[in-house]
C-alpha cells in the first residue's frame, strides 16, 4: 500500500534521523571541541528503504492491510452496484408511476445515496486508523531494538541514510542495517511463536 509504505518511511525519517544518546549529560559523550566538531561520539545509520523491503513484520502486516483493504473496498462496491440497480429500476418503472410513487422511490433512493456516502467515510477512516495503528507499531519496534541495539554496542547516535535524508554520505562500515533487519526479524519470529508456545498443550504433565 503506497500510502502507507510513506507513512512508515516518515516515521523513520523522523524516528530514527536522532534516535539514541546513552550518555548526552555526560562530559565524556557531550564534549565539543573548540572547532565545533564533537568528540568521541558513536555513530551508525540504517537506509530506512532496506529495513522496510527486509522487515518480516512489516511484510507481513502490509499484506494483512492490503487484504483487508481489497474486502472493504468489494464491499463498497457491492453497495454502490446495489443502489446503481435501484436506480435502473426506477428509471424502467418510471413511465407507469404515479407522481406520489415517483416522488417517494426519489426520496429513498437519495437516502440510500447518502447511507453509501457515510459508508464510505466510515470505509475510509477505518483504514486510516489501521494504517496508524501500524505505523505506531512499527515505530515502537524500530525505535525499541535500536535503543538496545546502541546499549549493547556503545552507539550514541543513529541517522537514516537515504536518498531524501540530510545525510549526503555515510561510509560503508557505519552502516548497520543488515544487522538491524536480522535482529528486528528474530525479535518478530519469537513473538510469533510466544503463542504457540502458550497455547502447546502436548507437553507431558508430572
Amino acid at each position: 500500500m503506497k500510502n502507507l509504505s510513506l507513512a512508515l518511511n516518515a516515521v523513520l525519517v523522523v524516528a530514527v534521523g536522532v534516535l539514541y544518546f546513552l550518555h548526552f549529560s555526560t562530559p565524556k559523550t557531550a564534549a565539543v571541541a573548540a572547532d565545533g566538531k564533537a568528540a568521541n561520539l558513536k555513530i551508525a545509520y540504517i537506509n530506512s528503504d532496506t529495513v522496510l523491503k527486509y522487515y518480516d513484520y512489516y511484510k507481513a502486516t502490509v499484506g494483512e492491510l492490503e487484504k483487508k483493504s481489497k474486502t472493504l473496498d468489494q464491499d463498497y462496491r457491492n453497495r454502490a452496484q446495489s443502489l446503481q440497480n435501484d436506480i435502473n429500476n426506477y428509471q424502467r418503472s418510471l413511465a407507469n408511476m404515479t407522481i406520489g410513487q415517483a416522488k417517494a422511490a426519489e426520496e429513498q433512493l437519495a437516502m440510500k445515496q447518502q447511507n453509501l456516502r457515510v459508508h464510505q467515510e466510515r470505509l475510509a477512516q477505518e483504514m486510516m486508523g489501521e494504517e496508524a495503528r501500524v505505523t505506531e507499531e512499527l515505530y515502537k519496534k524500530v525505535t525499541g531494538y535500536l535503543k538496545k541495539y546502541g546499549d549493547a554496542n556503545g552507539l550514541e547516535i543513529v541517522m537514516k541514510f537515504s536518498p531524501t535524508s540530510d545525510v549526503l554520505y555515510g561510509n560503508s562500515s557505519l552502516d548497520i542495517s543488515q544487522e538491524v533487519i536480522k535482529g528486528l526479524n528474530e525479535e518478530f519470529k519469537a513473538e510469533q511463536a510466544a503463542p504457540a508456545a502458550k497455547t502447546d498443550t502436548t507437553a507431558v504433565r508430572k
